[in-house]
């Protein structure tokens, strides 16, 4: 079977938050039927995300809210 984890990408500071956050993806790797297949990327998202999308003004694509700035 398949193995879906989080793993943090980068951690970076966030001008926009103010502090410390941890840009993560959701990786995929192949069960052991496909041991050659490449790990895959599903998702990503800040460790941030949920209080950026507070503020009254866009934040960035990481949060889902302005997909013109990525702060990577």
């Amino acid at each position: 079977m398949a193995l879906k984890i989080w793993q943090v990408q980068k951690v970076c500071f966030c001008e926009h938050a103010g502090k410390e956050i941890a840009l993560e993806n959701e990786v995929v790797y192949p069960s052991e039927y496909l041991p050659d297949q490449p790990p895959r990327i599903l998702a990503r998202r800040c460790s941030n995300a949920i209080e950026c999308n507070l503020f009254e003004q866009p934040a960035c694509i990481w949060a889902g809210t302005n997909p013109n700035y990525r702060p990577d």
